[in-house]
């Protein structure tokens, strides 16, 4: 797994005018393949009256799966230029879709390929970008007496706390880098008087 990706900060569309011709960008972050198609055909259907609604995804933090359509545009001047601005700004998960709607002015090849990757690149620069790092999902179990000052510790020192579970103990789930588990669980031996567990398991990403 990379250690570290970059996304959108959020969904949203960013307009530009080149030559009478409107271009409008909507971006978002998508988890899969499918949340891509899905934010595709939902943008598709919005401007159905449209001359092209051009897309482009990257998906995977290695950037796996890449896709790009031209939506009748001539082949190789919209989807391509636009996922090329995505993979440019080290994008990843991540669905862009350019609606064109035409001004009676022909852009030529070029200014295609200009517009639909400045249209991508501007809406980037608008919505900006969130860095999200690999971390270890993680679960500490402690007791009720010792739970809520090792809440307060953990928070004050920045760690997120993904979900909190009260049974006969109470059970903590966070996040933690790989090379951050050696020094946290000598500091929760430490803080509990050896009383808490931690148990490691998967990886996810999280917000750097």
């Amino acid at each position: 797994m990379q250690d570290e990706y970059r996304t959108v900060a959020r969904a949203g569309t960013h307009e530009t005018e080149v030559n009478r011709s409107r271009f409008l960008c909507a971006l978002a972050p998508a988890a899969t393949e499918q949340e891509a198609q899905d934010f595709v055909a939902r943008v598709r259907k919005e401007h159905a009256d449209a001359s092209h609604n051009c897309w482009a995804y990257v998906i995977g933090a290695d950037a796996s799966t890449q896709k790009a359509s031209d939506d009748g545009e001539p082949g190789g001047t919209a989807g391509v230029p636009m996922l090329q601005m995505l993979l440019r700004r080290d994008m990843r998960y991540v669905v862009a879709v350019v609606t064109r709607y035409y001004g009676g002015v022909k852009l030529g090849a070029g200014g295609l390929i200009r517009a639909y990757g400045g249209a991508v690149g501007e809406a980037l620069d608008t919505l900006g970008a969130i860095t999200r790092r690999r971390f270890r999902l993680a679960t500490v179990t402690v007791d009720h007496q010792r739970a809520g000052k090792v809440q307060n510790d953990l928070r004050a020192t920045g760690r997120e706390v993904r979900d909190v579970r009260y049974g006969e103990a109470v059970t903590l789930e966070i996040g933690l880098p790989d090379a951050d588990v050696d020094t946290f669980r000598a500091w929760l031996a430490d803080a509990t008087a050896g009383t808490a567990s931690l148990e490691l398991g998967g990886e996810a990403y999280g917000d750097a």
